[in-house]
This record gives structure tokens, C-alpha cells and sequence, in this order.
């Protein structure tokens, strides 16, 4: 059920992102450098020194607009939290998980845990936004097939990270997102929801214009719970603990009421998942390399319906936008979009948070349109089909403007009317700029239009040589010599010409000889051109027949 590479060449380096009491030495490390297959992509770069991020735009490119996931359905399950909490150690399980899909996918006692880096110690180790190279592909129940992306966040909280760089990476993880992971330790304290209200803010009052939750899925994930004999291990005792611990109480303090409030109003689904501690082993061992000899037997066990609980077929849940499921490439536009708003100084505004998914949903509506249009216009006049006359190609591209229009208007779209006639004022532009190539390109198949360049400078040549041999031989000397010299210009245009078109160079002045021959040819007339100069030299010839005489 899941599409990928051969993992026998997946050897990414590994590293530790445990607990925050593991020493800072050990780990088993391979080095990634040449290696081909899949590994981590930093898809949003930190740039420590400024607190500021950018979008690896080129890397992402590659990630969401492969051929064969471009145009599916995505999902996106992300995992945030304090650092040093076990996050790409959760994540390379998730891994094991898509690449095996079977009931042994958690692996053999020896098998050390590789994939996103992690490593012991007490400082960070995964800054910026990762994502997993490869993009698994999952046929679900229903036989449709979607696009699944696993992404490991730089943790909060580190003692080089200001609470606007926690709160960007948290909120974009989360935009971006059709499953964020929220990794806590031991509990969820009261700070660990203040801390998730600063980071949702913007979606809260974004949604005050939307009138729909801004996110999507939120899945606390309690790491080494203590306390099993109130609420047992796993999603059961997981969804109890959640329930009373989001409770609005009326005997409650109004802050703490507004917090709650505020969680509910931002996610579509909550849920909670409560794991044991994975060992001693693996908190003190600094030569821990993630063999399950080294875990608890009952924290392998709970992880084992953790995993399908998040990333088996029947459980995906694909990203949505203002209620519409999007593809692969409409993300790409979605994390432009929201990059933007975080490159500045200051925390977006909320509405600004809007108008950058307004922008993102309507530039997605117009290059599927724009798509519709390209690809019917090249059943009318691609590089295999033959020249189209100018009216039925005019005709055509009004038809299928038309209905490019009408496919921009029918997607559901964010901004309101005006915001999105905007785009669909774009949208028009821009296909009567694809028109225009269109029409040129189907010209280039007309023999008679490839033909006129040389067919006006060659009669341009002839007339002046009749003309120059007329007036020499009346001994009208200047004349005679102009139109040996236009004669040679027009001669050397013509070659300059020939050459450029075959030869691929100085295509700028076979430009400006195509641009002038069309010029010429359009004010006198096309063939009419050589019917009148024909005629002047018939005229010239009849004059001096009559003076000889």
C-alpha cells in the first residue's frame, strides 16, 4: 500500500533527541554526505543570529511537485514541543511504520533506530523545519490514494530561541499541518496550554472572519506518564485525562476558562495519547542507539499502537483549507504564502494570517485554472498538431477562457468577492498571455508566415537592382547608387537573417530584421508589396522605353 525507494540505501545520520537528563555523549552516527536515498530535507532554514526563517523553496519544490504526488490529496503529520522531548526519536518509529506496514514494522531487538537525526544530551539538535525526503504514497480504504509527509520541528524553548521564533515555527508547523503532534513530558501543565494559546493565537482570530476553525487535528502526546493507575496507557486513558483536563469549570479562573476556550475553538479534533517512560537505559545510556533490547517492554508496546493510531491507511486525515482537501502542489503555494508573513519583524497579524491563505487559496484556483487552459489549448495547437487558422484558434481560446474563468469561480476560495476578482482579473491576463504565445507558436507552422522575412527583403532586392540598372542607364547616377546601397543592406539583412534562425545566435537582431520585414509587409500590403513594385518597375521600364524612343 505505500510507494518507495528501496531502503537498503537509506542511511541518513543518526543522532538523539531524548529526554533532557541523557548526557550529551554518544550516539551512532553515518555520515549523509553523496547519500542518494531518502533522508532529512531542512525545508525551513533558522537563521540564528538574525531569529529569522526562510522557505528552502528549491527543496520543497523537489519534495511536493514529484510527478507521481503532485497532484494528490496530502498528508502532513508534524510533531512539535520543548526540545530534547523525543521528537525525531518519535518520528524515525513513524518511519519504520511507512516503510514495512506490516505487524512486525517496529523492528528486531539489534536494529538501531535511523532516519531524522537524534541524538543524547542536553542540547538541541533539530533546528528550522524538517521534513522526510520521500513522500509515501497510501492507498486507503476507500481506494483513494493520498500523499503522506512526515516533518520534525525545531524545539521550543532552547536557550537560543526567543518565544517569537517558538511561536513562527509552532504556528507554521500547525498551519501546515493536517496532524500536529504536540509532544509533552510527564503531563500537560498549565504553561504547556498558555504556551499552545500564544502559538494558536493567530488562528483564533483568524477565524473570527472565517467563521471556521483554523486547524485541523491536535494529538497531545503525554511522554513517560507516571501515573497509569488513573488513566492507563494509550488513547483510551489518553482521551479521559484530556477531557478533564480541558474542562471548563464555572468555579474557575476567567484566564483559565479563556485558555480552554480558546484550544477548542482553534482545532477541529483533539485527542491525547498517554506513553510510558522508555527505560533507564535509554535516558543514561550515552551509547544508545535505539535497539529495542534497550527499551521497556511496555513503552515498545504502547508505541505500537501509537504509530498506526496516527499513519494507518483507515486513520489519515488529509490537509483542508477553508473545508477543501489540497494537493501536493497547493501546499507548495501555502508555505510561500505563510513564509512570507513570518519573514517580517513583528508576529503576523491575525488578518494578516488570512490574507496570506486567501492569497495562497486564490493563486492555487488560478494555476489550476491556468492548467486547464494550457492543456487544452495544446489538444488545439501543441507542437504535434497541425496549423490552425487564426479565426478557429480565436474562437477556441475564447471557449476555453471561458471555462478556465468558470473553474477559478467554482473553487471554493478565501478573501471574499472583491479580494478574489483580483486574482480572477490575473487569471484573465494571464491567459491572453498564453494566447498570444499560442498564436505565435501556430504561426510558426504557416509556410507562408515563416516565409515573409525573406520573401519582402528578396523583393526589396529585386526592385532596387531593376530600379539601379533603370536609372544607371539614364545615367541618374545617385539614384542608381542609393538603391545599390539598399540593395546590400537588404542583402546582408538577409543573411544576417538566415543565419540567426539556423544557426541560433543573434536571435535579438533576427528579431528586429522579423520585426521590420512585418512592418514593411503590413503598410504596403502583403502580396500587394510585389504586385506594386512590380509595378513601378513595369512603370520605370515603359518610361524609358518611351525617352529611348
Amino acid at each position: 500500500r505505500v510507494k518507495r525507494q528501496p531502503s537498503a540505501s537509506r542511511n541518513p545520520e543518526v543522532t538523539s533527541d531524548k529526554c533532557a537528563v541523557c548526557p550529551p555523549s554518544g550516539g551512532h552516527r553515518f555520515e549523509s554526505d553523496g547519500v542518494c536515498g531518502p533522508r532529512p530535507v531542512q525545508i525551513v532554514v533558522a537563521d540564528e543570529e538574525e531569529h529569522s526563517f526562510s522557505l528552502h523553496e528549491e527543496a520543497l519544490e523537489r519534495l511536493l511537485l514529484q510527478e507521481e504526488v503532485q497532484d494528490l490529496h496530502v498528508v502532513v503529520v508534524s510533531v512539535a514541543g520543548a526540545f530534547r522531548k523525543g521528537k525525531s526519536f518519535l518520528l524515525d518509529f513513524m518511519l519504520r511504520f511507512m516503510y514495512k506496514q506490516s505487524d512486525s514494522w517496529v523492528g528486531g531487538e539489534e536494529e538501531p533506530l535511523t532516519g531524522f537525526t537524534w541524538r543524547g544530551g542536553c542540547e538541541r539538535e533539530t533546528t528550522g523545519i524538517l521534513a522526510w525526503s520521500e513522500v509515501f504514497v497510501v492507498e486507503k480504504p476507500d481506494g483513494c490514494k493520498v500523499a503522506v509527509l512526515l516533518i520534525d520541528t525545531q524545539g521550543a524553548f532552547d536557550s537560543q530561541s526567543t518565544i517569537k521564533d517558538c511561536a513562527t515555527l509552532f504556528a507554521l508547523s500547525t498551519m501546515t499541518s493536517s496532524v500536529q503532534v504536540y509532544n509533552l513530558s510527564q503531563n500537560v501543565q498549565e504553561d504547556d496550554l498558555q504556551h499552545l494559546q500564544l502559538f494558536t493565537e493567530y488562528g483564533r482570530l483568524a477565524m473570527e472572519e472565517v467563521y471556521e476553525k483554523p486547524f485541523q487535528s491536535l494529538m497531545f502526546l503525554i511522554r513517560d506518564w507516571s501515573y497509569p493507575y488513573e488513566h492507563p496507557y494509550g488513547l483510551e486513558g489518553g482521551l479521559s485525562f484530556l477531557e478533564k483536563r480541558l474542562q471548563v469549570k464555572q468555579n474557575q479562573h476567567e484566564e483559565l476558562q479563556n485558555v480552554r476556550k480558546h484550544i477548542h475553538s482553534c482545532f477541529s479534533n483533539i485527542g491525547c495519547f498517554l506513553l510510558p517512560h522508555p527505560g533507564l537505559k535509554v535516558a543514561t545510556n550515552p551509547h544508545f542507539d535505539g535497539r529495542l533490547r534497550d527499551i521497556d517492554e511496555e513503552f515498545t508496546k504502547e508505541l505500537v499502537n501509537l504509530v498506526p493510531t496516527l499513519l494507518s491507511p483507515e486513520n489519515l486525515v488529509e490537509k483542508e483549507i477553508g473545508g477543501v482537501k489540497i494537493t501536493c502542489r497547493e501546499l507548495l503555494h501555502y508555505f510561500k504564502a505563510y513564509m512570507k508573513i513570518y519573514q517580517g519583524e513583528e508576529l503576523p497579524h491575525p488578518k494578516s494570517m488570512l490574507q496570506a491563505t486567501a492569497e495562497a487559496n486564490n493563486l492555487a484556483a488560478v494555476a489550476g485554472a491556468k492548467d486547464l487552459y494550457n492543456k487544452s489549448m495544446e489538444q488545439v495547437c501543441g507542437g504535434d498538431k497541425p496549423y490552425t487558422s487564426p479565426a478557429e484558434l480565436e474562437r477556441r481560446h475564447a471557449e476555453l477562457r471561458q471555462a478556465a474563468v468558470r473553474q477559478f469561480r467554482s473553487v471554493k476560495k478565501m478573501g471574499g468577492e472583491d479580494f478574489c476578482r483580483r486574482y480572477q482579473e490575473q487569471l484573465e491576463a494571464e491567459l491572453d498571455a498564453a494566447y498570444a504565445n499560442f498564436g505565435k507558436h501556430n504561426d510558426g507552422k504557416n509556410i507562408f508566415f515563416a516565409a515573409r522575412t525573406p520573401a519582402t527583403l528578396f523583393a526589396v532586392m529585386f526592385v532596387m537592382y531593376v530600379v539601379s540598372m533603370v536609372t544607371g542607364f539614364l545615367g541618374v547616377n545617385s539614384v542608381a547608387t542609393l538603391c545599390n546601397l539598399v540593395m546590400g543592406v537588404a542583402l546582408t539583412a538577409l543573411c544576417v537573417w538566415a543565419y540567426a534562425k539556423y544557426s541560433g545566435e543573434f536571435r535579438e537582431v533576427g528579431g528586429i530584421i522579423d520585426r521590420v520585414a512585418e512592418t514593411l509587409w503590413e503598410q504596403v500590403g502583403g502580396v500587394c508589396l510585389l504586385v506594386c513594385l512590380f509595378e513601378q518597375v513595369g512603370g520605370v521600364c515603359l518610361s524609358e522605353g518611351t525617352a529611348f524612343s
